[in-house]
C-alpha cells in the first residue's frame, strides 16, 4: 500500500487554510481562558453553584424550599439557573475543578466567536476582530464560571435574531423560541431577553412598510406571547419570570453587591475610554442612526451604567445593534458571507485537537478556587469545635455551603432580602454594635468566621465571651467560651 504525500500535504494546506478568522478568534480566546483558568473561578458562589447542581443530580428534582442556611431554612427558594448549575456539577464531576473552567471557556470562545462572525457579515475583518477583541477586554472583568457566562451564546443568537428580523421588517421566526426556553433554564436574565422583543418589535414597525403596520404589530405580539410562553417552561413554571423579579426589588442592597454596583469613573478605565471613543466616532463621522436603535443604544448604556455585571451584555449588544446602519451609511465591505462555516472536517480536527489540550492541561495542571474565597483551614479549625451556628462573613458563604456547614448568608440575596442583608451588612460592619451584639444572641450564635478585615473581628477580640480560635490571612474565627 502507497501513500501519496501530496496528498497529505494538500490536505493540511487545506484545513488550515480553511480556518476561518472567526473561528482561529474563537481558539484563541479558549486557548487562553483555559490557560488562565483560576480567573474564572474569582467568585465564592461557583461553590454553592455546583452543590446545588450536585443535589439536584443527587436527588433527582429540583429545590422548592432552602436546605442551606439556618437562618432562612424551609422558605420558599427556588434555583432559575438550575441548568447550568448541573451543567457545573457534572463538569467538575468529569474533571475537577478543570471541567467548570473548560465548559465556561468554551461558552466565552463560542460567544466572541459568534460575534466576530456577526460582524464579518457586513464589515471588514479586521474591523470585526478589533471591535470583538474590545468587547472581550470590556467583558473580562466578569467571565467566571457562573450560570452567567455558560448563557452568553445564548442571548448573543437571541438578541441577532431578533435584530435580524427586525431589519427585515418581519416577525421572528419561530425556531428562536427554543433559544429563550433554554435561556430561562440557564439563567435569570432571560427576562432581559423578553424586553429585546418589544425594543426590536419597534424597531421592525420603524423598518416595515407605514401601509402595512398591522400586519407585523400582530406577528410580533403573537411571537412577543410565545415567548412567554416559551420562559415557563420550566421546572417552576410561571415561577421563575417571579423569582427573576426579586433581584430588581432588593433596592440599598444593590449598592452593595460588587456586581450590581453602578459604573465608578472615579478612575480613568477600558469602560470610560469606551464610551468616549464611542461618542468621539459617532460625532466625527456622523452616524445615524434610527430612534428605535437610538433607544436601544441609550438603554444599553443605562443598563451598563447602573450595574457593573451589565457592562459585558453593552459591549456584546452595541456592535450588533448599530451594525446594519453603520455597515450601510459608510459602505463598508463584508469580510465574509452570511453563510460562511468552517467545513465539517475542520470542525472536527478543531474540536479534536482542543479536547485533546484540554485533557492534556486538566492532567497536568492544579486548578482551584482562590484562597480568599476557600478558608479550608479555618473551616477545619471550626469543625473540631462542633459548633451549631456560625455567623460567616458573605464571601465564606459559598464555600461552607460547598463543606456542608449551615450558613449565616451567601450570595443568594433573592432569598435572604434587602432587610436582612442590610441589617446583616451594618452589623459586621459595625455600623450599628447593638445590631451585632443582637444577632449573635438572637441566633444563639457559638462560632464566628470573618475575613481579617471585617470591621467585627476587632470587637469580637476585647468582648467578653469569646476567644480567638484561629487566624491566618484569608480568614480568623471566634468560638463562644463557656461562662
Amino acid at each position: 500500500m502507497s501513500i501519496d504525500v501530496g496528498t497529505i500535504h494538500r490536505g493540511k494546506a487545506f484545513s488550515l487554510s480553511h480556518v476561518p478568522a472567526w473561528l482561529w478568534l474563537g481558539i484563541g480566546v479558549y486557548a487562553l481562558a483555559l490557560i488562565n483558568g483560576r480567573t474564572l473561578l474569582g467568585d465564592s458562589d461557583t461553590y454553592w453553584q455546583i452543590a446545588v447542581g450536585q443535589w439536584i443530580l443527587d436527588h433527582n428534582a429540583f429545590p422548592r424550599v432552602d436546605f442551606y442556611s439556618f437562618t432562612k431554612a424551609g422558605e420558599p427558594w427556588i434555583s432559575s439557573s438550575w441548568l447550568s448549575q448541573v451543567l457545573l456539577a457534572a463538569s467538575y464531576n468529569l474533571a475537577g475543578w478543570a471541567g467548570p473552567i473548560a465548559l465556561a471557556a468554551a461558552c466565552i470562545a463560542v460567544t466572541f466567536a459568534m460575534l466576530t462572525r456577526i460582524l464579518g457579515q457586513r464589515i471588514p475583518a479586521f474591523l470585526a476582530i478589533a471591535v470583538t477583541l474590545a468587547a472581550l477586554l470590556l467583558s473580562l472583568h466578569h467571565l467566571l464560571a457562573r450560570p452567567h457566562v455558560l448563557v452568553l451564546p445564548v442571548m448573543l443568537a437571541w438578541a441577532y435574531g431578533l435584530l435580524s428580523a427586525s431589519e427585515r421588517g418581519s416577525a421572528p421566526s419561530l425556531w428562536l423560541l427554543p433559544l429563550i426556553a433554554l435561556w430561562a433554564n440557564l439563567h435569570g436574565g432571560f427576562v432581559f431577553g423578553l424586553i429585546l422583543v418589544g425594543a426590536c418589535a419597534l424597531d421592525a414597525l420603524w423598518n416595515a412598510d407605514r401601509a402595512r403596520h398591522k400586519t407585523p404589530v400582530l406577528r410580533w405580539a403573537a411571537f412577543g406571547f410565545a415567548a412567554l410562553a416559551a420562559c415557563c417552561v420550566t421546572p417552576y413554571g410561571w415561577g421563575s419570570i417571579l423569582a427573576a423579579r426579586k433581584i430588581l426589588d432588593l433596592g440599598e442592597l444593590l449598592h452593595l453587591i460588587y456586581e450590581w454596583m453602578p459604573a465608578d469613573f472615579s478612575k480613568f478605565g477600558m469602560f470610560e475610554m469606551s464610551i468616549l471613543g464611542l461618542i468621539a466616532g459617532a460625532l466625527y463621522g456622523g452616524v445615524k442612526l434610527s430612534p428605535p436603535r437610538i433607544a436601544l443604544v441609550l438603554g444599553l448604556l443605562h443598563m451598563a451604567l447602573a450595574h457593573i455585571r451589565n457592562i459585558e451584555i453593552f459591549a456584546l449588544l452595541l456592535p450588533i445593534v448599530v451594525l446594519a446602519p453603520v455597515a450601510s451609511q459608510f459602505a463598508l465591505r463584508p469580510a465574509w458571507g452570511a453563510r460562511s462555516a468552517a467545513p465539517a472536517g475542520v470542525m472536527a480536527a478543531v474540536m479534536l485537537l482542543l479536547g485533546g489540550w484540554t485533557w492534556l492541561l486538566a492532567a497536568n495542571t492544579t486548578f482551584a478556587p482562590s484562597e480568599g474565597h476557600s478558608p479550608a483551614a479555618a473551616v477545619e479549625a471550626l469543625k473540631a469545635h462542633h459548633p451549631k451556628r456560625v455567623l460567616n462573613d458573605l464571601p465564606f458563604g459559598g464555600y461552607l455551603i460547598w463543606r456542608q456547614i449551615p450558613v449565616f448568608v451567601d450570595g443568594r440575596a433573592e432569598l435572604y432580602g434587602e432587610a436582612f442583608d442590610m441589617a446583616y451588612y451594618r452589623a459586621l460592619q459595625l455600623k450599628d454594635v447593638n445590631q451585632f451584639v443582637d444577632i449573635l444572641k438572637t441566633w444563639d450564635i457559638d462560632a464566628v468566621l470573618l475575613t481579617p478585615r471585617t470591621p467585627a473581628v476587632g470587637l469580637l477580640d476585647n468582648i467578653g465571651g469569646w476567644r480567638r480560635a484561629y487566624a491566618d490571612e484569608t480568614a480568623v474565627l471566634h468560638v463562644r467560651t463557656a461562662n
